[in-house]
């Protein structure tokens, strides 16, 4: 069990809980605005219809995120779950907006969210396709494939003139890095919970003494801006439809094995109807998002490993989260004085949260039944999932209908695991010839034990 200092249920003083809901809006915002931004420029938009779809992701993810931790009925899990549009969606909103535009995106991605919304009738069932050995390949693959992302933040990313893995830029990540962990290692209440916010905060200091901070972006950013609900309208291409059913069918996959993460980070017992009023949230509130100009949103892998390396478990307070996203969406001078935090200060805490994730996975799988069939699960399918994360060119010349499910290495290795868990047969654990001669007390006294 996780030592939390803030457990599901608990409300910390309004001051911490707005210091700790900004931690969780900054390590979700890059990732939130990172998608229109991709999006807005293959399809080579204009400067203020990207802002705009910006604006909307942010007021989007806000909303649901409020939805999804506080609950509304059958709606919500009830845990800390930050929700922001995912890349999963990025191919296909791309394919389908260079046919049919925005319009399309939207219209698709509403209709494609029937997906989800009629896949969480299935999660009792569904959830028994995960065991425990599935569940720890799963939660490791999100710590895995989330690494890469924070190595490239603390190389300066890939922008030009960002001088990808200039020392400075290494420098920095690594004092981040350290500040973090000694704030968690050593730092006492408040300090301790609010490490990352508060390594981040010395980075950005740092930065700002060295002149690598640019407030361009807060000069020409909007101080307010009012919510465009259908403001590009819809039309609903079907092979845009079919293109983000696919799309969200692996979301699907993959938010299941986040919140399989978040149950192991919040010593919460994930049974199929909890999964059930979780899936519900995002396929509802992605087609909640379509309607507000935004695209489709999904449960955020990163902010579990804030909850693990902070032990802040309160739904509450990433309830304000949510609060806080819709504000930097209704103010947008609030979300670009946030992204002018560099790239380096973003992956020396992403590095430590990110493998925090990989830790929960590998405490999981340690403590799967130790059996051949077991083995090969797990082998097999991290073998798999690692296989597209570190070379996703391994898919380069195969259709696009399949490098869209199997892009993902969490997906991967969920399928996989699933598959193998599924197919190979239970075999009864065989002892070695020795151990008829162990008296049978002591047989059970060392099963009790392990």
């Amino acid at each position: 069990m996780n030592t939390l200092l803030f457990q599901v249920e608990d409300r910390p003083p309004l001051l911490t809980t707005i210091l700790l809901a900004a931690q969780h809006m900054l390590a979700a915002l890059g990732g939130i605005i990172a998608v229109p931004l991709v999006v807005g420029a293959a399809l080579k938009l204009p400067g203020e219809q990207i802002v705009a779809l910006i604006n909307a992701a942010l007021l989007g993810s806000g909303v649901v995120t409020f939805i999804q931790c506080k609950g509304v009925g059958p709606v919500g899990i009830r845990l800390p779950c930050v929700m922001g549009t995912s890349f999963a969606f990025v191919g296909a909103a791309i394919s389908v907006g260079l046919e049919h535009g925005v319009p399309g995106i939207l219209g698709s991605s509403l209709a494609g969210s029937v997906v989800m919304i009629v896949g969480s009738c299935f999660m009792p069932q569904i959830r028994k396709l995960f065991p425990h050995a599935v569940t720890g390949v799963v939660v490791t693959m999100i710590g895995l494939s989330l690494v890469p992302v924070a190595v490239d933040w603390a190389a300066g990313g890939f922008a030009p003139g960002a001088n990808y893995g200039a020392p400075a830029n290494l420098g920095i990540a690594a004092f981040v890095l350290l500040t973090v962990i000694a704030l968690v290692q050593f730092g006492k209440g408040i300090v301790s919970a609010a490490a990352v916010v508060i390594g981040m905060f010395v980075g950005y200091l740092l930065c700002l003494s060295l002149g690598m901070i640019n407030f361009a972006a807060v000069e020409q950013a909007q101080v307010f801006a009012l919510p465009q609900p259908l403001h590009y309208g819809m039309t609903f291409p079907i092979a845009g439809i079919v293109a983000m059913a696919v799309a969200f069918l692996v979301t699907m996959v993959e938010t299941t094995g986040t919140f399989m993460a978040l149950g192991a980070a919040t010593n919460t017992k994930m049974r199929g109807k909890t999964l059930a009023r979780g899936i519900l949230c995002d396929g509802l509130g992605s087609a909640l998002a379509a309607v507000m100009s935004s695209p489709p949103v999904s449960t955020f892998a990163q902010n579990v490993g804030v909850v693990s390396l902070t032990g802040v478990a309160s739904r509450h307070v990433v309830a304000l989260t949510g609060c806080l996203l819709f504000l930097a969406g209704l103010f947008p001078v609030l979300g670009a004085i946030v992204v002018t935090i560099p790239q380096p200060v973003l992956g020396g805490a992403g590095l430590m949260m990110f493998a925090m994730i990989i830790s929960a996975g590998v405490q999981l799988l340690s403590k799967v039944e130790s059996t051949k069939r077991n083995s090969i699960i797990m082998a097999v399918a991290i073998g798999c999932g690692l296989a597209v994360t570190v070379r996703p060119e391994l898919l380069a010349k195969l259709p696009s209908f399949v490098k869209e499910v199997f892009g993902s290495g969490i997906t991967v290795g969920a399928l996989v695991a699933v598959l193998l868990n599924l197919v190979l047969p239970e075999r009864p654990v065989e002892h070695d010839e020795d151990d008829e001669d162990v008296p049978q007390a002591f047989l059970t006294q060392e099963l009790e034990a392990a």
